[in-house]
């Protein structure tokens, strides 16, 4: 990697998450590359930020770090978000490779969930609440709307390479589902099929729970799921292998480097703005359910580095 500067002192509102192959971020101008300690450890990678021609800001981070040593369930998720909410950021686009559940969505496709079912098992550190102060979060709704049609402004560029963006709107007002599962091997085919009958739509390793720290810590989250195959699902095939997946990984990165490019002129005005991005300021202020008195001062202070203010550190 060419030597950039360490530090970076401006806000930076607009996060990016590159999932299996996607490791950095094309056709912007590298100001800095940052490593960032937090009360959760170190992210998965140090944070490039990248400049648009306007002076945009952007913070890209590699979820399972620039050569892919992490796995699903050691992804330090935590530590991802917290250093991104350092920097300022307050909206996150997530990329991720995902198994089609359903015929219409073919591999080499894009998706936009609107929500998520967890399969994980709970050995991954879930919630930056806990070990001595309770807080809960609404989790209703996973993904931010606004930040979702924003995205879907890009959908012409995915249509012109072949691809298809499924949204919500474009399934007729039906959810998109995703279920997120441990890991690291993939569905056995009565895994598949069982989530096909609950009505999911795609399946990957990497949504949970990133996208609930990223509720706790007031950012606006929305993943985009890149189709690499058809899961185990499909009985005329053959079930999902690395090689099928890897085959549709190299297109759905090439594809998603000009997808970014084309939605960062309206994330930016909706950010700069306002319209996006501020829609959970301020909702983990009353989280808490602990008694004040019962929140140690080293909890106190790992939760002053990732909400700053809303709990007197004395």
């Amino acid at each position: 990697m060419a030597a950039l500067p360490t530090t970076y002192d401006e806000p930076v509102l607009l996060g990016i998450i590159g999932g299996t192959g996607l490791y950095s971020l094309d056709g912007l101008t590298p100001v800095a590359r940052v490593t960032i300690s937090t009360p959760w450890g170190h992210p998965s990678s140090p944070i490039t930020i990248s400049k648009t021609k306007s002076g945009f800001a952007i913070a890209f981070l590699a979820r399972h770090g620039f050569h892919h040593q992490f796995t699903p369930s050691d992804v330090p998720a935590q530590a991802n978000i917290a250093a991104l909410k350092t920097l300022g950021v307050r909206a996150i686009i997530a990329f991720s490779a995902v198994g089609s559940l359903r015929e219409h969505i073919k591999p080499r496709d894009f998706i936009l969930p609107s929500q998520v079912i967890d399969r994980t098992k709970g050995i991954r550190p879930s919630s930056f609440f806990e070990h001595g102060f309770v807080g809960h979060v609404g989790f209703g709704d996973p993904f931010d709307a606004a930040l979702a049609a924003a995205i879907a402004a890009g959908a012409d560029v995915l249509k012109a390479s072949g691809s298809f963006l499924h949204t919500r709107e474009t399934e007729g007002g039906k959810d998109l589902t995703l279920v997120c599962m441990e890991g690291p091997a993939f569905s056995t085919r009565a895994e598949s099929n069982l989530y096909r009958s609950w009505g999911a739509s795609v399946i990957n390793m990497s949504c949970l729970p990133e996208s609930k720290l990223a509720k706790e810590a007031e950012i606006a989250y929305q993943m985009v799921c890149m189709s690499t195959d058809y899961d185990a699902w499909r009985e005329s095939e053959e079930a999902v292998t690395v090689e099928t997946v890897v085959g549709n990984l190299k297109a759905n990165s090439d594809n998603a480097h000009r997808f970014t490019l084309a939605i960062l002129e309206p994330l930016e005005a909706g950010l700069r703005s306002g319209a996006l991005g501020k829609s959970l300021e301020g909702t983990m202020k009353f989280a808490m359910c602990t008694s004040p008195a019962g929140i140690s001062a080293a909890v106190r202070q790992k939760l002053h580095f990732l909400l700053p203010g809303y709990w007197p550190l004395e």
